[in-house]
């Protein structure tokens, strides 16, 4: 387990104010937490009526390199006329450290989350991503990882292997679905994937609409990966809804960039990768007070007992046919 929960409990309100202050950032109103679990988020408004975001982030979850290859993304992006929540320059650097936490200065956008209901906005949302990519196909991280579907399964099975709030009564079942999933996915037949730079997390919670335009933001998750992993994450519903919306979503992307449809097959998989990391994610972090607070059914047997149920349903789901987009004529 990381200690990391300890090291933030030294990120204290005067350590936030003193690390704002050593780049030259004199808040007036107090800090205000948003909704972040990985790193600490705050807002607040500075003596000049200027509006900010501050992120501090995870100690040892990303070095200075990564986080330097996030933000150079996120220049790249804006240059290329996307519009997202880019780290702001200050003194000639947008990563600042203090007191042994790496944190950066943002704007404040004053916009809604995208609904994940929200179809009639998923056009403008494909356009935005299709601008994303044709800039993150041009582009290469090398400190950042890349999207390894086998690894990343293979890493968060053996996390929950050291989980204790499994009940005892469906652990055989749990893990022998998850070794199940693991080698359907693993011996399944599909086509090679194109890796590209992409946000890594693109669910509607990143995306802000500002007078029914797209903003991107917390591009923390962002490596090389394919472009369907920032396309599965908008879907919900059945199988006739998720049509709808992807038809959606594509038709404005392909106006800036050609998405390869035959990807589509990954979706399955990659819900399912979603599924089994997620609830690992939750794990390796639970020492963190914020985690046990904000996710109290972790430790439920309900939610192991739908869990299991719901990755059963993937092993069916990840036989049928992939979502296939109808041909223009």
């Amino acid at each position: 387990m990381s200690n990391t929960s300890q090291t933030y409990q030294k990120l204290t309100p005067e350590c936030q104010l003193d690390a704002l202050a050593s780049i030259g950032i004199y808040p007036e109103t107090g800090l205000l937490a948003l909704n972040s679990y990985e790193n600490r988020v705050f807002s607040f408004t500075d003596e000049q009526q200027q509006r900010y975001v501050v992120k501090f982030y995870r100690p040892e979850r990303w070095n200075e390199q990564q986080l330097l290859e996030d933000h150079v993304f996120s220049k790249k992006l804006t240059e290329a006329g996307l519009q997202l929540s880019a780290p702001l320059e200050i003194d000639g650097s947008t990563l600042h450290n203090f007191a042994g936490y790496f944190f950066a200065l943002f704007e404040n956008l004053s916009a809604r989350s995208l609904a994940v209901d929200d179809v009639d906005s998923l056009y403008e949302v494909g356009i935005a991503l299709g601008k994303l990519h044709k800039v993150g196909a041009q582009h290469q991280f090398t400190q950042r990882p890349s999207l390894s579907i086998d690894s990343t399964i293979k890493t968060a099975i053996e996390a929950l292997r050291n989980c204790q709030f499994i009940p005892t009564s469906i652990h055989a079942d749990v893990f022998q679905t998850l070794q199940d999933l693991h080698y359907k996915i693993t011996t399944k037949k599909l086509p090679k994937l194109t890796m590209i730079a992409i946000h890594g997390d693109a669910h509607a919670s990143n995306i802000l609409l500002k007078e029914g335009q797209p903003y991107w933001v917390d591009f923390d998750d962002c490596k090389m990966g394919p472009a369907v992993q920032d396309v599965w994450m908008l879907l919900h519903g059945d199988r006739n809804e998720q049509l709808l919306q992807i038809s959606m979503i594509l038709e404005g992307y392909q106006e800036e960039y050609e998405f390869e449809t035959e990807q589509l097959a990954y979706i399955e998989v990659l819900r399912t990768l979603r599924m089994i990391n997620y609830t690992a994610w939750i794990h390796n972090r639970w020492e963190d007070p914020a985690f046990s607070r904000n996710f109290p059914w972790f430790i439920t047997e309900q939610y192991w007992k739908e869990w299991l149920q719901s990755l059963q349903q993937q092993l069916v789901l990840l036989d049928e046919a992939p979502i296939m987009l109808q041909p223009h004529y």
